[in-house]
């Protein structure tokens, strides 16, 4: 089976076309060579047979044929080879001396080298060979014939063909081996992740892929899906406890509506008392209502990121829209709001929920800061965009809340008596990170919160009516402190 799984590999299969491809490169390559080789070899002979020939031919005396005789013999006397030819044949073709048996059919006498047919005679018998021969009618009408064997050009053809066998055989085998290897290999990575994976299936979800650090596509995929994992562990632990903080957000509001609803019916003497009753149980069950809506609002900014129709947000008119907003409110309770706005680059997001961020930002400020006191909202560019900065002259938190202030509920000692749920905080948290945004809390006195916006890239911002979600989603909202400012934001 595991042999069977080792063959149906992907790398196996890679493994086998890469060993293909290289044999026909190799054969390729090897047939260019014998090609070359043959030509060389066969130039060679040409360049012999046609230069002794033109000797022999070239100055033959009174009594030429003699002579020739004379250098037919010379040639033909030192062949332990037997692969030099030479023949001498009258005008009408009859044989007059040499071991050639008879004049080859169809062979040009122009003095260059041809490959012809010919009956090879000595004292070993008559044999049929393969040639290049060179045929010149000389001045007495007799026709000279000097040729040799091509076996050597055959030699060279058993040399590549054996040095094909020994050279690509290995390289075969040694393809194959290194396809089964990779394919071992990349199998038991597959298994490690496949046992983490079970274990993550059965609950434990803590465990994450194997991961080797050697930049391979399986690493790469490996940091890919863990980080996914981190995300939905997150998110897996905070829906586990969604419903421990509702029952214990809402008992107490509830435990209140009905001792009042119960003190209402038992003691209540007059209308105008119950009445008074009756108002504070709304109170309380509006109060819920308003922890089940927020938390409602934060799963649905959490978990429906690519619900919302993306534009370019215009953070300026956000701004000014929720100065003008909160100013009668911060009028009333005698804080100065001050509002200042500096043209900032565009972005790219959700307007709805971006005035919502802001909003409870300034809801914040404006309930946290006393009579006398003063809040500012700006808008400034800034090095990685623009920065919406709320600021006020509150109580703040201290340093040891800092980390704590945009979990669910969570609720400063400063802000116990103050009116609220603790989820104004996680609600601008939840909608920094769904539009991939950071949310920046410094500590100090009073309070300063920044959300630094990444502007809207041109290409982005032109065909951002097809986007599908977020631009880009950075990672989880880091809250951190910031050196200049010295003011602190407290929790809802």
């Amino acid at each position: 089976m595991r042999l069977l799984e080792l063959l149906r590999a992907a790398q196996f299969r890679w493994a086998l076309l890469v060993a293909a491809a290289f044999v026909a490169c190799t054969l390729v390559l090897f047939g260019f060579f014998y090609w070359q080789t043959c030509m060389y070899v066969t130039a060679n002979i040409d360049s012999a047979i046609m230069e002794e020939a033109h000797l022999i031919a070239g100055d033959p005396p009174a009594d030429g044929r003699q002579d020739v005789l004379a250098a037919i013999g010379r040639r033909l006397r030192d062949d332990p080879r037997r692969i030099r030819l030479a023949g001498l044949f009258g005008p009408g073709g009859d044989r007059i001396a040499g071991n050639v048996a008879a004049l080859p059919i169809g062979l040009p006498l122009d003095g260059r080298a041809h490959a012809t047919l010919l009956t090879r005679l000595d004292a070993s018998g008559r044999e049929q060979q393969t040639v290049r021969a060179v045929g010149i009618r000389l001045t007495s009408h007799d026709v000279l014939v000097i040729g040799r064997d091509a076996q050597e050009v055959r030699w060279t053809a058993d040399i590549v063909g054996r040095a094909l066998a020994l050279g690509l055989l290995p390289a075969i085998c040694l393809a194959l081996l290194a396809g089964a290897w990779l394919s071992l290999r990349a199998q038991r990575r597959i298994d490690a992740m496949r046992r983490q994976a079970s274990r993550i299936v059965a609950g434990e979800l803590q465990e994450r892929l194997p991961i080797q650090s050697t930049r391979d596509p399986l690493d790469r995929l490996g940091v890919i899906v863990n980080r996914m994992l981190d995300e939905i562990e997150e998110l897996v632990r905070a829906l586990a406890g969604v419903g421990e903080d509702i029952a214990h957000e809402i008992r107490t509001p509830l435990t209140r509506v009905r001792a009042t609803l119960e003190r209402g019916r038992d003691q209540a003497g007059t209308l105008g008392e119950l009445q008074e009753l009756n108002d504070r149980a709304l109170a309380d069950l509006d109060k819920s209502l308003a922890i089940v809506t927020a938390l409602l609002r934060i799963a649905e900014i959490d978990h429906e990121r690519h619900a919302a129709e993306l534009e370019v947000v215009k953070l300026t008119e956000i701004v000014q829209e929720v100065g003008e907003l909160y100013d009668p409110i911060a009028e009333d309770k005698g804080v100065v709001l001050r509002v200042e706005t500096d043209d900032a680059t565009p972005v790219v997001g959700d307007r709805d929920l971006l005035f919502e961020a802001v909003a409870n930002l300034v809801d914040n400020a404006v309930k946290f800061t006393p009579a006398g006191g003063a809040v500012e909202v700006s808008l400034r560019p800034g090095a990685d965009g623009p920065v919406i900065r709320v600021a006020d002259t509150g109580p703040g938190i201290d340093p040891s809340d800092r980390d704590a202030v945009t979990r669910r509920f969570y609720r400063a000692d400063k802000s116990r008596g103050t009116q609220g749920v603790g989820l104004g905080l996680s609600l601008v948290a939840a909608i920094a990170k769904r539009h991939g945004f950071m949310l920046v809390i410094s500590v100090g006195s009073g309070c300063v919160v920044d959300i630094v916006c990444r502007a809207a890239r041109p290409m982005l911002a032109r065909h951002v009516t097809s986007l599908p979600g977020p631009p880009e989603l950075g990672s989880p909202i880091p809250v951190s402190s910031v050196p200049a400012p010295t003011r602190h934001l407290a929790a809802e």
